[in-house]
């Protein structure tokens, strides 16, 4: 045991690497100013509607707003105004990414921590939390329920910190997921993209996982106000240092990630400075590295096993508030993939998808290992970090958005061609990326629906097919003989074809 823990002390001195601080710093400062995000949010209150519509058509615009703009935003209380914002927030989701929503699974690998978090599950002292991390076998398992049984395409893997999940451990596993091809309906199921969640690496590490074919790089800040952050991050943790996790995204970008989602979790701070410190974040990134984030996350604190912390009312971002975060973020953020898990219940989500909502996740399970074992996704299990709201599967959800006239698609092409970075935002602010992502999604939805679908979802599915083909015809008439040459072959069983 002394010996484990003098290693553990060991790797935790040379994770941090200063000179990956220093050098973004401004002053011995950061980008985060407490005092003056605060201080937007008391100097907007009020505001005039005739500048709320002046604000509008900025985002409308596809321009990232000002901090004082999204403050402005967040003190709205008229609700014809907020009416309107919504509205100009589905339109804006509607513009850029067109009519989908794009579905993932989160496969969590490693519950071993070495921070503690006070907030976590999964925080080092937390004695009621078995401990497991997945041998290559094991994920090789959990992989064939994910896209051989469910029919999932892109997974989120997620770690914790600690050394038996550092780099190599990290690099192994993303290549055993890659490895994995199991026999469907017509054709093989396999994960064409992984994204990561994990914690800061150093930018040599994040080479590695350049390396190894990772899509988007995430990396939640988890509060951005510095008080609570200490408060609730022990100094003598990994953790505990809020300028490396803040910038991890720069070093992502000298590494050649230039694919990174930021988020923060909601109920540690005022959610108002969490909205402008997101923000924050991206004007930022813009600044420094020319691109923002791909994707934002706003994680609400859930219920974990033996965390006391978790309990305390006050900590609670009320429905209506994280109603009006949301809309504010797709506001402020007209660019950006917006991300809403299943800790949230099935109503919620509902609710708050035509806000501007792009990816979600179902048929998710996050104890470690829950996937092969078959352990209800219902249930609270003592290897996961906290409870799951919405415990549908990926066919019924499938089902629900085909009721509402949603497309889900499975794509991953950008990553594949090359459509991130610079490239990406480009496309994303014009519109563009749009055009794309309706060829892809009707393609990788004709696949799901042909190997994975319930006779039910196929039928609620199909005019929704068919509507997205005539709107193909209509929006770009230039392609669709190209594209219903390749609908034509998915459907006679070919498979992962794309623009």
């Amino acid at each position: 045991m002394l010996s484990s823990t003098v290693k553990t002390d060991s790797w935790k001195q040379q994770k941090i690497r200063w000179d990956e601080i220093d050098r973004y710093l401004h002053g011995g400062r950061d980008f985060i100013d407490d005092a003056a995000l605060a201080a937007a949010i008391g100097a907007n209150r009020s505001p005039d509607p005739a500048r709320i519509r002046d604000i509008i058509a900025k985002s409308l615009a596809i321009e990232t707003l000002a901090i004082d703009d999204a403050a402005a935003l967040l003190n709205v209380t008229d609700p014809d105004l907020l009416a309107e914002m919504e509205a100009a927030a589905g339109q804006i989701k509607r513009h850029v990414y067109d009519n989908r929503i794009v579905t993932f699974a989160p496969l969590y690998l490693s519950n071993h921590c070495v921070n503690n978090c006070r907030y976590c599950g999964f925080r080092r002292e937390n004695r009621n939390i078995r401990r497991v991390t997945l041998s290559m076998d094991e994920i090789r398992r959990e992989t064939e329920v994910l896209c051989g049984r469910i029919g999932h395409k892109r997974l989120i893997v997620v770690y914790g910190e600690h050394p038996v999940s550092d780099i190599d451990y990290m690099v192994d596993s993303i290549a055993a997921i890659y490895d994995v091809a199991v026999p469907v309906h017509q054709g093989t199921g396999r994960i064409r993209r992984v994204n990561v969640n994990a914690a800061p690496l150093c930018i040599q590490d994040l080479e590695r996982l350049k390396t190894v074919g990772i899509g988007t790089f995430q990396v939640f800040q988890e509060t951005y106000h510095h008080a609570t952050y200490a408060r609730i991050h022990p100094a003598d943790t990994l953790k505990g240092n809020y300028q490396w996790r803040l910038y991890c995204m720069h070093r992502a970008f000298e590494a050649g990630v230039d694919d990174f989602g930021i988020g923060a979790l909601f109920g540690l701070a005022d959610w108002r400075f969490e909205v402008l410190g997101l923000l924050a974040h991206a004007h930022e990134l813009e600044r420094a590295v020319g691109i923002g984030p791909h994707t934002i996350s706003f994680p609400r604190l859930e219920p974990a096993e033996n965390t006391p912390f978790l309990q305390d009312a006050r900590l609670r971002v009320a429905d209506a508030d994280f109603r009006k975060a949301v809309t504010v973020l797709r506001l402020a953020v007209p660019y950006t993939g917006m991300i809403l898990t299943a800790r949230e219940s099935a109503d919620t989500r509902r609710a708050l998808m035509p806000l501007g909502i792009t990816q979600i996740d179902a048929s998710s399970r996050i104890g470690v290992g829950a996937y092969a074992d078959g352990t209800a996704d219902h249930v609270q299990d003592n290897r996961q970090q906290f409870v799951l709201g919405d415990t549908r599967s990926l066919d019924a959800v499938i089902r629900e958005l085909a009721q509402m006239g949603t497309i889900t698609s499975f794509c991953t092409a950008g990553y594949r061609c090359g459509r991130t970075g610079k490239r990406i935002m480009d496309l994303l602010r014009s519109g563009r990326e749009g055009r794309f992502c309706k060829l892809n999604a009707v393609l990788t939805y004709r696949e799901w629906l042909d190997d994975f679908a319930s006779p039910e979802t196929a039928a609620a599915a199909e005019p929704v097919v068919q509507r997205e083909i005539e709107a193909i015809g209509r929006q770009q008439p230039e392609t669709i003989d190209a594209f219903m040459a390749y609908y034509q072959r998915i459907v006679a069983g070919e498979r992962d074809l794309y623009f």
